[in-house]
């Protein structure tokens, strides 16, 4: 990677995987993507269903707290049994997959 001569550096021509790398943030900001497409996908499920956060919990036997924090886009510690306790009350299943990374392609010369 290229350094300007203001010391900033120069990511022009990466992608952004390759830049979280680089900042050792990648496994991080996958989480808490993958968190907040759950958390929107079970709001919208219970929305669907008119559902409220009260019966929600009920349901799932435990706090409207927990329920919360389940909810939560940014609250990336969540066991997949709740995820997958929550999915079932509102009538779906949670499928979880292991893939291969995506290949990046080869930087070009400059």
């Amino acid at each position: 990677m290229k350094k300007r001569t203001n010391g900033k550096f120069d990511h022009s021509g990466s992608s952004f995987d390759s830049f979280l790398e680089e900042q050792d943030i990648r496994g991080e900001v996958e989480a808490v993507a993958v968190k907040r497409v759950l958390a929107w996908q079970l709001t919208q499920a219970m929305k669907k269903q008119q559902k409220t956060k009260q019966a929600m919990a009920r349901e799932l036997h435990t706090s409207r707290s927990q329920l919360d924090r389940l909810l939560d886009p940014q609250n990336t510690a969540v066991t997949l049994d709740t995820v997958t306790r929550a999915a079932q009350v509102l009538g779906k299943r949670l499928v979880v997959k292991v893939v291969e990374p995506v290949k990046r392609k080869a930087a070009r010369a400059v």
